[in-house]
């Protein structure tokens, strides 16, 4: 559980640049994430074009963090072929909580930024990353080294916890 509850948003970076390596293994971590029926629908669009991050803060008006960023990743979902499209919003968030703890054990830090379904941050991801109509760009990944260190959360409310019946 220490991974999972020292995870935070992090939106201030370093200047240092995510290697390679990191970034095989934050992909390799996402596309480990279970999924219906398996059809892993998932495509990754590793952005570290500084021109790109600068339209997309133009398109996604909570993506400020993109400033001091090196790297984001766009997390998207291949409609064609899915045996349950309906479950292409839940098997795009498992890759992307599993994104988020791999960065985190990683000694990265990142934020989830929702694109989908807001059809105009959709549209305007679609536009600047020259996205294909059967792929919906689901979530932004803005990460890097941290500049901030944000406290692990105890979240845990027993109010909110049912047993057989509400």
């Amino acid at each position: 559980m220490s991974i999972v509850t020292k995870r935070r948003s992090i939106r201030q970076y370093t200047q240092e640049a995510v290697n390679e390596t990191e970034i095989m293994e934050i992909l390799k971590a996402a596309m480990s994430a279970p999924s219906a029926h398996n059809q892993q629908p998932w495509h990754f669009v590793v952005i570290d074009d500084r021109g790109i991050m600068d339209e997309i803060m133009i398109v996604h008006p909570h993506s400020k963090m993109l400033v001091g960023a090196p790297l984001s990743i766009l997390v998207c979902g291949d409609t064609t072929n899915m045996k349950a499209p309906e479950y292409l919003a839940q098997d795009c968030s498992a890759a992307v909580m599993n994104m988020l703890i791999r960065i985190t054990e990683l000694g990265l830090g990142g934020v989830w930024l929702g694109v989908h379904p807001n059809a105009p941050r959709e549209e305007g991801m679609r536009k600047v990353v020259k996205i294909p109509s059967h792929i919906v760009p689901f979530a932004l990944i803005s990460l890097g080294h941290p500049a901030e260190e944000i406290l692990p959360s105890d979240r845990f409310d027993s109010s909110k916890i049912h047993q057989n019946k509400w």
